[in-house]
């Protein structure tokens, strides 16, 4: 499949997003048009919306260093502007994290943080939100030799003392040993820690967002690439020599940085063996042999890295591009390129799809079937009790009469159920409340405080450890505490449900479900990558204590982070987790208010009992409208599936 495929791909997902969007906004608006919105639903359909716009594809490229990476990025993406666009020639190789994507709002720019960042107790992540910390350079998107040019700053390098570099935790004495180098006067060092490259490319402004990470140095020395960049992607592609197969260095990657940050997740995955053209000459154009040659090496890396053949994609990523700026298909073809492009263009695009679409049936779905519910049941109600009065005998006042009191009878006895409801209700917000303190950041606080005093306090790295043990230790125990407390506000809500399903014969619900046993997974994953990441070779190797120290930085950024959702998703529930019991009292309240009401019309018309029968059937047409509108809109959001419209 070719690239410009892959952007038709690109595009298509693009405009289903843009049109899930829309069809999520007429939901919104039909709640407004039939006063069915609450601050609940106001809430949860724009968060989805803000997900929708916001959406990105990020593809995160990972390799050692002169594995051809850049030059893949290059020719999947950028081959059209005619130039390499992104520095990736022999012996000028990336330094820095890159993260590329279009920033409609800041435009096009090149924006590097300088590597003494790394001696600030700041994460990356609040580093983005602080743009005066950035060197910025502007690009001109129309200028490819212009970006080309600007983009060699992303190889800049300086030299810095011994000292400064051990600081920076950039000095690896024995790997230096290793190349006869000891203590040298000055080192050689990245000039940037990390860059950001915005441009309005077609891709990108469509949601493509590509990290390229330099190297098993930057991912042994940045934890927050490894533990949050990595697995946050849609996809890892992850580059290969195909002279050299799996290295000890590649295998140091793939387990330390790849296989945690997939660990338990769903992300698409290939190993690109890049540089078979290095192999074109070595068997004499004899095809049947680089065939087999290609074949063995594919097989003997699958079986190092336990992964699936069909997952490595053999390409020559230079000959590629040079292919598609000189338009020459038979080269293309023989780089083995578009098979990638086409895992590009139907894998990574299905998943992303299905992601999507599960996202928003799972922060809208639930209010779109209780919408449905709703409206079928009050539609269902209002015929029957159409069909019920007309074979009724209206004509004796007797029966009228005795309907009527019985309907108010039935009215009253309501209303005080729904005084005991709303003490029920008084009891839930307590309660509720105490379930969202359970993950207050003033609880959260005290934990982390206490840990990063303990680290800063440690002089060595088995004291930072136990202080980081103790900090998860206290975490588990606040979500064990807040399972109990979850536990009693689920019985509650189920009570007061049951309650008014035996007294009123109301459906049963489906409860919005939360629990936080998926906190408690994620916590501990969190955990577990950090100390795969503190025991891998090249950090206990350096037993540098800033990179340790940048490791528990990052690793209580994410554990309060995954507090921070469970309150988040803690407020949601408890928000409406009485919902639908709220809408079925006011709407059992207006069927009994609405019979009321036809009987008094009936016992007062002068004309015939059928006329009024008949006007009041014309009064369920606005329901029927109502209930076609949201089956539209339900189509649209492709949730028919669910069979929502299968309760009609």
């Amino acid at each position: 499949m070719r690239n410009l495929e892959f952007k038709e791909k690109m595009h298509e997902y693009s405009q289903w997003r843009v049109h899930l969007a829309q069809s999520v906004e007429m939901y919104h608006e039909w709640l407004n048009r039939y006063g069915l919105n609450n601050a609940h639903s106001t809430n949860s359909i724009l968060n989805t919306l803000n997900g929708l716009q916001n959406d990105r594809i990020t593809l995160a490229f990972v390799a050692e260093f002169s594995r051809g990476k850049t030059e893949l990025i290059n020719a999947l993406f950028f081959a059209e502007t005619g130039v390499r666009l992104l520095p990736s020639s022999p012996g000028r190789t990336t330094m820095s994290p890159t993260e590329i994507f279009y920033d409609e709002k800041g435009g096009s720019y090149l924006r590097l943080l300088n590597i003494e960042s790394r001696l600030e107790d700041i994460s990356l992540a609040e580093f983005k939100q602080k743009p005066e910390r950035w060197t910025e350079f502007k690009l001109n998107p129309n200028a490819p030799t212009q970006m080309q040019e600007t983009f060699k700053e992303l190889i800049a390098t300086k030299k810095v003392d011994l000292a400064m570099a051990d600081r920076l935790g950039l000095w690896d004495e024995q790997e230096a040993a290793s190349r006869g180098v000891t203590n040298p006067s000055e080192v050689e060092i990245p000039c940037w820690r990390h860059a950001l490259i915005s441009f309005p490319h077609p891709l990108l402004q469509q949601g493509l967002s590509i990290i390229d990470t330099p190297g098993l140095n930057a991912l042994g020395t940045e934890p927050e690439l490894t533990l949050s960049m990595l697995p946050s992607s849609q996809a890892i592609i992850f580059i290969l020599a195909a002279d050299t197969g799996v290295t000890k260095s590649d295998l140091e990657i793939w387990l330390t940085h790849i296989s945690r940050a997939r660990s338990g997740k769903t992300q698409s995955l290939a190993v690109v063996m890049n540089k078979i053209d290095a192999m074109w000459d070595d068997i004499g154009g004899a095809n049947a042999h680089y065939e087999a040659s290609i074949k063995s090496q594919i097989k003997a890396s699958a079986a190092i890295l336990k992964i699936d053949e069909h997952s490595i994609f053999p390409i020559s990523a230079k000959q590629a591009l040079l292919a598609k700026v000189k338009g020459d298909d038979s080269l293309l073809q023989k780089s083995q390129l578009p098979s990638l492009e086409n895992f590009l263009a139907t894998d990574i695009l299905k998943q992303k799809r299905s992601i999507m679409i599960n996202t928003v049936v799972r922060d809208v779905g639930s209010l779109v079937s209780e919408s449905y519910s709703l409206v079928n049941s009050s539609l269902k109600h209002a015929s029957g009790q159409m069909e019920e009065f007309k074979k009724i005998d209206f004509r004796n006042q007797d029966i009228t009469g005795k309907l009527m009191a019985e309907t108010r009878d039935k009215q009253n006895a309501y209303m005080a159920n729904v005084e005991n409801f709303q003490s029920s209700r008084r009891v839930f917000i307590v309660q509720a409340k105490m379930l969202i303190d359970a993950f207050s950041d003033e609880r959260v606080d005290t934990i982390v405080n206490t840990a990063r005093h303990g680290i800063s306090k440690s002089l060595t790295t088995y004291g930072m450890k136990q202080h980081i043990r103790q900090l998860f230790d206290d975490l588990r125990d606040l979500l064990q505490n807040a399972i109990d407390t979850t536990n009693e506000t689920r019985r509650l809500v189920l009570a007061i449900h049951k309650k008014f399903k035996d007294e009123h014969g109301f459906k049963d619900v489906e409860l919005p479900v939360f629990s936080v046993k998926n906190y408690q997974i994620e916590l501990e994953q969190v955990f577990e990558e950090g100390e795969a990441f503190r025991t891998s070779t090249r950090v206990t190797m350096t037993e540098q204590n800033l990179v340790v120290e940048k490791l528990y930085s990052t690793l209580i950024a994410k554990a309060r982070s995954i507090i921070k959702h469970a309150q988040t998703d803690a407020i949601t529930w408890s928000n409406g987790a009485l919902n639908p019991l709220i809408y079925q009292i006011k709407e059992h309240k207006k069927q009994i208010e609405s019979r009321l009401q036809m009987l008094r019309k009936i016992n007062a018309s002068k004309g015939s009992v059928s006329d009024s029968i008949a006007s009041l059937e014309a009064e369920l047409e606005p329901m029927k409208r109502k209930r076609e509108e949201l089956a539209i809109i339900i189509k649209a959001m492709q949730l028919d599936a669910r069979g929502l419209e299968s309760q009609s």
